[in-house]
């Protein structure tokens, strides 16, 4: 039986062997990109080098990445859903793509995880009028070892993947593991896509496309390989269960739980495990990168997940600190794939029991009052915007609302309006996000990455007229504008602000190259690289020049040179704290 471990040690080794990079797991909270609370898939810290065609530490990378989705919160408690999850990745970053792809796909499979051939079936993109059918993805798979039944061609909904609205995307072909060889397939048409028999293990995508703002795709410097296999749902196929938390990444805590209350693991308690087992792991990790509870940003998440476990372990009897055993189990389990969790048990211990310790002033009167208005109510319904009431009034959010709607037998309606009643929230999270983050970059969209280099240049001309002193306090960057803080003691007379502008814009003019290179931090110093954050660096970091009038460690992306950034314009300059200016500006392409 292969373990989770097990199962990330081979699949490191292997890519390894095939000359990849073996890179560590980025945090949890995106370093550059405040759009994002959570790194949310194993590409996600990825997508810039699909940008620039290259990672600096090679072409050929491996990982596995720890992950954070909340988008289905309300689905944990199944058997396969998670909020926090494992995906292992290789990429290629313009170097080997399809037919190598697919042969280390099979090889991986069938050789080292000893798979039989004979379980696995694909899917390949069908083609429309973005991009072609992928015959040659299907051509791989028969040469490979798939024969041409198992292969299924299907639209964008199932064979293309985008980081986003914009940004780096292009057709996908997905491996199934078939759980019931043999069996006639309900469709012909969809193939393993829509029969629940089948489990999709492994996804491979092939970056070529850029999408642009206006809807149009335009070719990435290079064709890149991006790959995910999560690691609970891949576990669970190897070990034979159709139940990932009766895997070893979850069992002993459960397992634990259910002699303690001695329900055991069946019928509706089950859920509840789940619930209590997925939450509490989540937010270890979350704790474990630094975030607290709170009512806005990640400490929201934070606070969603910690309260919904709490609530379902007092439904299944525990008392306080129920969960000490399960973070003491997690913290040795992960500690060896994950080092940089050696100091954060006792810290997440004390987090969560803070947080228990609010939260159980609160839950009854909340629930009881929920209560009665649900049975006031026809059939026990209640509208977003009242369950918004609840969560406003006494801290019940929305999971713990409809969990206890659903156990009285009514639903929720107009669920939109929660939503849009804790915009609010949602918008106070996104302006607290502006300076937080290294780079300040919030979109890989083409002209927030203009105005990126933009910025390095507008911190290079403040300095030259303003001298020295001038000292990078913060920044943000959209596709709209960007937000430059910098330190100095007074207000910019018009004649300074127009000296930077043309300053800036003569630097365009002059079509100078934007090079980067990775160095130790400190070698960065010597260089004399600007860099004002130091405790958020590591140890190597990437150093941007252009030409000689600017040189800055940053996490990119950027243009290749500056002509591409267009017509600079300060639109604003005003006071942004004591002693800190602030300047709005944009750029327009020619």
């Amino acid at each position: 039986m292969i373990t989770s471990r097990e199962l990330i040690k081979k699949y490191l080794e292997f890519f390894k062997s095939k000359g990849h990079v073996i890179v560590p797991s980025a945090p949890l909270i995106p370093e550059d990109d405040p759009s994002a609370l959570f790194i949310n898939s194993g590409m996600h810290p990825m997508a810039r080098f699909f940008l620039e065609g290259r990672h600096p530490l090679g072409n050929r990378i491996a990982d596995v990445q720890r992950c954070v989705r909340t988008d289905d919160i309300e689905e944990v408690g199944d058997a396969t859903h998670h909020t926090f999850f494992e995906m292992l990745g290789n990429w290629s970053f313009g170097d080997y793509f399809k037919k190598e792809s697919i042969r280390f796909s099979y090889e991986f499979l069938t050789k080292h995880l000893n798979i039989e051939p004979n379980r696995l079936w694909v899917t390949v993109f069908a083609g429309d009028e973005d991009a072609p059918r992928d015959d040659e993805s299907a051509k791989y798979w028969q040469e490979a070892g798939i024969p041409k039944e198992r292969i299924f061609y299907l639209g964008k909904k199932d064979n293309w993947w985008a980081v986003g609205e914009t940004g780096p995307c292009g057709p996908d072909t997905e491996v199934f593991y078939d759980t019931a060889p043999g069996r006639p397939l309900k469709s012909d048409s969809c193939g393993p896509g829509c029969d629940s028999r089948f489990v999709e293990i492994w996804n491979n995508v092939f970056m070529v496309y850029d999408r642009q703002a206006d809807g149009g795709l335009k070719e990435l410097p290079a064709k890149n390989v991006d790959t995910g296999m999560g690691v609970e749902r891949v576990t669970a196929v190897l070990q034979g269960k159709k139940d990932n938390y009766r895997t070893e990444v979850f069992w002993p805590v459960i397992e634990a739980w259910a002699k303690q209350s001695g329900r055991g693991y069946a019928a509706d308690d089950k859920r509840l495990y789940r619930i209590m087992a997925d939450h509490l792991r989540a937010a270890f990790f979350i704790i474990a990168d630094g975030v607290i509870p709170s009512n806005v940003m990640q400490g929201y998440v934070l606070r969603r997940l910690i309260r919904r476990a709490l609530r379902a372990g007092w439904q299944v009897g525990f008392g306080k600190r129920f969960y000490l055993p399960a973070f003491e189990y997690w913290y040795n389990f992960y500690l060896q794939t994950y080092p940089e969790i050696k100091e954060c048990l006792e810290k997440a211990k004390q987090v969560v029991a803070g947080e228990e310790d609010k939260f159980s002033q609160t839950l009854k009167r909340g629930e009881k009052e929920l209560c009665k208005f649900l049975n006031k109510q026809k059939d026990r319904v209640i509208t977003g915007k009242e369950a918004f009431y609840f969560y406003e009034t006494y801290g019940l959010p929305l999971e713990i609302v409809a969990d206890v709607v659903k156990e009285m037998g009514g639903k929720i309606i107009e669920r939109q309006k929660f939503n849009e009643a804790f915009k609010q929230h949602q918008q106070k999270s996104r302006t607290a996000a502006a300076g937080m983050f290294k780079g300040g970059l919030a979109s890989h969209h083409p002209q927030a990455v203009r105005m990126h280099t933009a910025t390095h240049l507008l911190q290079a001309a403040l300095r030259q007229v303003l001298g020295g002193k001038v000292k990078q306090a913060g920044s943000k960057i959209d596709e709209e504008k960007l937000r430059f803080d910098f330190t100095f003691d007074r207000a910019l007379t018009k004649e300074e602000l127009r000296q930077v502008e043309d300053l800036v814009n003569q630097k365009i003019k002059e079509d100078l190259p934007v090079r980067w290179e990775v160095v130790e931090f400190e070698k960065a110093k010597r260089m004399g690289a600007l860099a004002f954050f130091e405790h958020k660096y590591d140890e190597k970091v990437r150093v941007y020049t252009i030409g000689d009038f600017s040189i800055e460690v940053c996490g990119g992306p950027h243009v290749k040179s500056t002509s591409e950034v267009g017509v600079f314009k300060i639109l604003k300059e005003k006071s942004s704290s004591a002693g800190v200016r602030r300047i709005y500006a944009t750029v327009e392409t020619n």
